[in-house]
Protein backbone atom coordinates (compact mmCIF):
# COMPACT_ATOMS: atom_id res chain seq x y z
CA UNK A 1 0.00 0.00 0.00
CA UNK A 2 0.98 3.54 -1.31
CA UNK A 3 2.10 5.91 1.73
CA UNK A 4 -0.84 8.25 0.41
CA UNK A 5 -3.03 5.24 0.58
CA UNK A 6 -2.30 4.32 3.98
CA UNK A 7 -2.80 8.50 4.86
CA UNK A 8 -6.71 7.75 3.87
CA UNK A 9 -7.29 5.17 5.07
CA UNK A 10 -5.99 6.39 8.75
CA UNK A 11 -7.77 10.06 8.02
CA UNK A 12 -11.07 7.51 7.25
CA UNK A 13 -10.53 5.45 10.29
CA UNK A 14 -10.11 8.39 12.95
CA UNK A 15 -13.28 10.40 11.26
CA UNK A 16 -15.17 6.91 11.45
CA UNK A 17 -14.23 5.87 14.99
CA UNK A 18 -13.78 8.95 16.42
CA UNK A 19 -16.94 11.57 15.40
CA UNK A 20 -16.32 14.16 18.74
CA UNK A 21 -13.26 14.92 16.63
CA UNK A 22 -15.71 16.23 13.97
CA UNK A 23 -17.68 18.59 16.30
CA UNK A 24 -19.73 21.16 14.01
CA UNK A 25 -18.30 24.40 15.31
CA UNK A 26 -15.02 25.40 17.08
CA UNK A 27 -14.95 28.55 18.94
CA UNK A 28 -14.25 31.95 17.92
CA UNK A 29 -15.49 31.64 14.60
CA UNK A 30 -17.73 34.31 12.54
CA UNK A 31 -20.41 31.92 11.60
CA UNK A 32 -21.30 28.37 12.58
CA UNK A 33 -19.62 25.88 10.07
CA UNK A 34 -23.95 24.85 9.60
CA UNK A 35 -24.45 28.37 8.43
CA UNK A 36 -22.07 28.45 5.74
CA UNK A 37 -23.28 24.98 4.78
CA UNK A 38 -26.34 26.01 4.36
CA UNK A 39 -25.75 29.03 2.41
CA UNK A 40 -23.42 27.28 -0.18
CA UNK A 41 -25.20 24.23 -0.46
CA UNK A 42 -28.46 26.28 -1.53
CA UNK A 43 -26.98 28.25 -3.77
CA UNK A 44 -25.67 24.98 -5.64
CA UNK A 45 -28.80 22.93 -5.66
CA UNK A 46 -27.69 20.42 -3.14
CA UNK A 47 -29.25 18.85 0.00
CA UNK A 48 -27.84 19.50 3.20
CA UNK A 49 -27.10 16.71 6.10
CA UNK A 50 -28.04 13.98 3.66
CA UNK A 51 -28.34 10.35 5.89
CA UNK A 52 -26.01 7.41 4.92
CA UNK A 53 -27.08 3.96 5.77
CA UNK A 54 -24.64 4.05 8.70
CA UNK A 55 -25.78 7.33 10.13
CA UNK A 56 -22.87 8.77 8.75
CA UNK A 57 -24.16 12.73 7.50
CA UNK A 58 -22.80 14.10 4.38
CA UNK A 59 -23.20 18.04 4.64
CA UNK A 60 -24.05 18.40 0.69
CA UNK A 61 -24.90 16.23 -1.56
CA UNK A 62 -25.51 17.72 -5.13
CA UNK A 63 -26.33 15.92 -8.39
CA UNK A 64 -22.68 15.42 -8.87
CA UNK A 65 -21.00 15.50 -5.70
CA UNK A 66 -20.77 14.09 -2.00
CA UNK A 67 -19.51 17.61 -0.24
CA UNK A 68 -17.72 17.77 3.06
CA UNK A 69 -17.40 21.29 4.81
CA UNK A 70 -14.60 22.15 7.25
CA UNK A 71 -13.02 24.90 8.87
CA UNK A 72 -9.84 24.89 7.32
CA UNK A 73 -8.01 24.08 10.19
CA UNK A 74 -9.61 20.47 9.70
CA UNK A 75 -8.38 20.30 6.49
CA UNK A 76 -7.05 16.65 6.73
CA UNK A 77 -10.78 15.43 8.62
CA UNK A 78 -12.24 16.92 5.29
CA UNK A 79 -10.25 14.72 3.07
CA UNK A 80 -11.52 11.38 4.61
CA UNK A 81 -15.08 12.32 4.50
CA UNK A 82 -15.16 13.91 1.36
CA UNK A 83 -13.95 10.28 0.05
CA UNK A 84 -15.69 7.94 2.09
CA UNK A 85 -18.71 10.32 1.24
CA UNK A 86 -18.42 10.32 -2.56
CA UNK A 87 -17.65 6.62 -2.27
CA UNK A 88 -20.76 5.65 -0.65
CA UNK A 89 -22.50 7.77 -3.11
CA UNK A 90 -21.03 7.10 -6.10
CA UNK A 91 -20.20 11.19 -6.54
CA UNK A 92 -17.54 13.17 -6.82
CA UNK A 93 -16.28 14.11 -3.48
CA UNK A 94 -15.96 17.60 -2.34
CA UNK A 95 -15.05 19.81 -0.31
CA UNK A 96 -15.81 22.90 0.52
CA UNK A 97 -12.99 24.55 3.16
CA UNK A 98 -14.08 27.65 5.37
CA UNK A 99 -11.48 30.14 5.21
CA UNK A 100 -11.83 33.39 8.10
CA UNK A 101 -8.22 34.19 8.18
CA UNK A 102 -7.18 35.25 4.55
CA UNK A 103 -3.61 34.81 3.78
CA UNK A 104 -3.40 33.02 7.27
CA UNK A 105 -4.92 29.87 6.02
CA UNK A 106 -3.62 29.62 2.70
CA UNK A 107 -1.04 27.05 4.12
CA UNK A 108 -4.05 24.65 4.61
CA UNK A 109 -5.75 25.14 1.70
CA UNK A 110 -2.82 24.50 -0.30
CA UNK A 111 -2.54 20.85 1.60
CA UNK A 112 -5.94 20.27 0.18
CA UNK A 113 -5.02 21.10 -2.93
CA UNK A 114 -1.85 19.14 -3.34
CA UNK A 115 -3.72 16.26 -2.19
CA UNK A 116 -7.18 17.51 -3.91
CA UNK A 117 -6.13 16.65 -7.33
CA UNK A 118 -4.20 13.19 -8.04
CA UNK A 119 -7.88 11.90 -5.65
CA UNK A 120 -10.43 13.40 -7.84
CA UNK A 121 -11.56 15.38 -4.91
CA UNK A 122 -13.08 18.95 -6.12
CA UNK A 123 -12.15 21.80 -3.80
CA UNK A 124 -14.26 25.40 -3.05
CA UNK A 125 -13.24 28.30 -0.42
CA UNK A 126 -15.92 29.85 0.77
CA UNK A 127 -15.37 33.58 3.58
CA UNK A 128 -17.60 35.08 5.46
CA UNK A 129 -18.14 37.69 2.84
CA UNK A 130 -20.29 35.21 1.06
CA UNK A 131 -22.66 35.43 3.63
CA UNK A 132 -25.68 37.09 3.73
CA UNK A 133 -25.30 40.15 5.79
CA UNK A 134 -28.38 41.46 7.95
Amino acid sequence: MSKMKRIITALLILNIAFPAFAANTPKNHKYYEKDYQNVWCKANGGVTEYILPDKARVDCVTQTHAIEFDFVKKWAESIGQAIYYGYQLNKTPGIVLISEDGEKDEKYINRVRAIAGSHHIDLWIITPNEMPKG
